[in-house]
């Protein structure tokens, strides 16, 4: 049990950052060379919201990045705006601007193309869910191993 345990949690990171790599050379492939992979992650969960900095880390999962720094290099860039809350002076909120929601909509049809070729491999609907429901057991697991939440 600990060495397939150990290969899942192994595979899932290998899965992430072969993931990045596809994104990484699609940007490349469109010209797109002042962001990066993660970058177009966060913005890609951005999407047509208006968020936190400390929203946006809790909506997505951007493993060995520091989210502020990214945000504050897309600022510069061109793809974020940033505004203060008009309620909270302390709480600053971003959004995609134009050049942001070009990102959005290249990364969109970068994960619209890999879902329609799934079926190729001959993995369907029903072993996604299997396999999500999974991955969800085990997220509990490890958040109630460190008292984060009770397993289910």
């Amino acid at each position: 049990m600990k060495e397939r345990y150990l290969d899942v949690i192994r595979l899932i990171e290998r899965l992430h950052r072969q993931f990045l790599e596809v994104i990484k050379g699609e940007l490349d492939r469109a010209g797109i060379r002042d962001i990066n992979n993660i970058q177009a992650l966060i913005l890609y969960n951005i999407g047509t919201d208006e968020l936190t900095v400390g929203e946006l880390t809790h909506r997505g999962y951007y493993l060995g990045s520091n989210v502020s720094y990214n945000v504050r290099k897309m600022v510069e860039n061109g793809y974020l705006v940033q505004e203060r809350s008009s309620h909270d002076r302390r709480s600053v909120r971003v959004r995609l601007s134009d050049k942001g929601l070009e990102v959005h909509e290249t990364v969109n049809k970068i994960i619209d193309s890999q879902a329609g070729r799934l079926s190729e491999t001959g993995i369907t609907d029903s072993h996604l869910d299997g396999t999500g429901q999974v991955l969800t057991r085990l997220e509990r697991f490890l958040l109630h191993t460190f008292g984060y939440a009770s397993p289910r």
